[in-house]
């Protein structure tokens, strides 16, 4: 079964405003001297995820012009302020055919490495259809949508929910795979937040 299996794709979700960061785009958010959604894209093809679909919002044409992103396909979410899960419905539309999977990244959890990237694809080939990365026990990001999957998903993503309706009606199925020890699940919301992680 393994062998058969078509290539995940990784899917960043970097549409966000920044509304508590004063309007700043999350994308653009300087993080070990480059935009953050260039580290998200690096770790999500040295965790083994050649194809990045990145799904723009808030200054989409300066994130563009701004941020080095070769061989991602870009997707614009006109609809992005109103909260992620139209962002995750505008990128699984856009997912290349033959994906097995949709390995999904939020571009302001900079502390999620390529080692847990790493473990959800193993997951995933040992025959896991969902999956999320864990963290003492409790269900985290990223998070790995299988194609059969696809359809749900996307009927159940509204306003900031993303794919929270998917995994809770299919919990019992849901891969938790321990990742406290290689990554970091914290969110960069706030200026606090910023200054901890050392992020502009």
């Amino acid at each position: 079964m393994q062998n058969s299996l078509g290539p995940v794709a990784a899917l960043v979700l970097a549409a966000g405003g920044g509304r508590r960061l004063g309007g700043r785009p999350k994308a653009l958010i300087r993080y070990g001297g480059r935009p953050l959604v260039e580290h998200t894209v690096a770790v999500a093809r040295a965790g083994g995820c050649p194809e990045v679909v990145v799904v723009l919002g808030a200054a989409a044409a300066q994130v563009r012009t701004t941020a080095h992103l070769p061989g991602c396909r870009l997707v614009a979410n006109p609809d992005w302020a109103s909260g992620m899960g139209s962002s995750l419905r505008a990128g699984l539309a856009a997912l290349p055919p033959g994906v097995s999977a949709a390995l999904v990244l939020l571009v302001d959890t900079p502390g999620v490495t390529p080692a847990a990237v790493a473990r959800l694809l193993a997951a995933h080939r040992a025959g896991a259809e969902l999956a999320a990365a864990a963290y003492g026990g409790r269900r985290g990001h990223p998070v790995l949508i299988g194609a059969r999957h696809f359809a749900e998903a996307a009927a159940g993503a509204h306003g900031d929910s993303g794919a929270r309706a998917l995994l809770a009606a299919h919990a019992a199925e849901t891969a938790l795979v321990e990742c406290a020890d290689v990554a970091v699940p914290d969110d960069l919301d706030t200026p606090a937040d910023l200054a901890r992680w050392g992020a502009a």
